[in-house]
């Protein structure tokens, strides 16, 4: 192998290896959800209120077919 060769090798695995620390410090800026917690009450709030929301919308809507509905 030549001195070039290995040169081009030793600069590539550095890039790789600086590029790999440039995406963790990127990356640890955003928050992740935790697995295996429980939700906290402020998301549990909102949580029943959409689903109450939902259930109030789908009971006041009308299953029948309208006009521009597809036959399957």
């Amino acid at each position: 192998m030549s001195n070039l060769e290995a040169w081009l090798i030793i600069i590539l695995v550095l890039g790789v290896i600086a590029s790999n620390i440039a995406v963790l410090k990127y990356s640890a800026k955003f928050k992740m959800p935790q697995f295996g917690k429980a939700p906290t009450k402020k998301s549990q709030a909102k949580t029943t209120d959409d689903s109450a929301e939902q259930e109030a919308e789908s009971s006041t809507t009308s299953t029948s077919p309208g006009p521009n509905d597809d036959k399957q």
